[in-house]
């Protein structure tokens, strides 16, 4: 035991990521595939995909609400821990994007797990009755991150998970000077989350820094 906190380091995220499943050759072939095809090369760490089946095989998730889609890569990690009869509804608002993710989707063994929507998340979001989901995964527009939590805390039923990617802003959310523009708002959202007592949250560092709320 200890009262203090051991310092993550780079050779800790290296060592985690050793040490858990990693993603297979269909998911390593649609990144490729993605890449080919001019999408941006952003996805979660497979680590991290890992980590998400933890928390909603832990929490019996049925139903999950994702913002962002981008190549489908986070969708299927989720879906796959999902039960029969189980759901991931996962929004993307460049047809593009949602093209590629909806061929690969039917391509997967979570084919008839995964609903592709398209459009403004918070548009879409609107659409989904409240108390419908068991956890949200929000990885999108960094600015709008504040107007998917209001929908989520609306959408997700009580004791179900939000879950928010992109914690620690690209690597730059200490820097003092940081190139990416979405750095402040990662910022403003991390301040956000902290003082939200509709939620029992924490960023878990894993991946790019991933919020692991439960809703009160």
């Amino acid at each position: 035991m200890s009262d203090s906190s051991t310092l993550v380091t780079a050779a800790h995220f290296e060592y985690i990521a050793k040490r858990t499943a990693t993603e297979d050759a269909f998911l390593a072939n649609l990144k490729r595939a993605a890449r080919d095809e001019g999408l941006p090369p952003i996805w979660i760490a497979p680590e991290q995909g890992s980590f998400l089946q933890i928390l909603l095989r832990v929490a019996g998730a049925r139903e999950v609400v994702e913002v962002g889609t981008l190549a489908g890569y986070s969708a299927i990690w989720m879906a796959r821990a999902l039960p029969q009869g189980g759901r991931v509804r996962t929004i993307e608002y460049a047809k593009e994007h949602a093209d590629f993710a909806r061929a690969w989707i039917a391509k997967s063994d979570v084919f008839d797990k995964v609903q592709v929507f398209e459009g403004k998340g918070v548009d879409v979001l609107a659409t989904f009755a409240a108390d419908s989901a068991d956890a949200a995964f929000l990885d999108a527009d960094k600015g709008s991150y504040p107007a998917y939590l209001a929908e989520s805390l609306r959408i997700v039923r009580k004791g179900g998970l939000i879950l928010v990617d992109n914690a620690f802003a690209f690597g730059q959310l200490l820097d003092e000077k940081p190139k990416d523009r979405e750095v402040e708002a990662v910022r403003a959202f991390n301040d956000l989350m902290a003082k939200e007592k509709r939620v029992q949250g924490m960023i878990v560092p894993i991946g790019d820094g991933l919020w692991v709320a439960v809703k009160s």
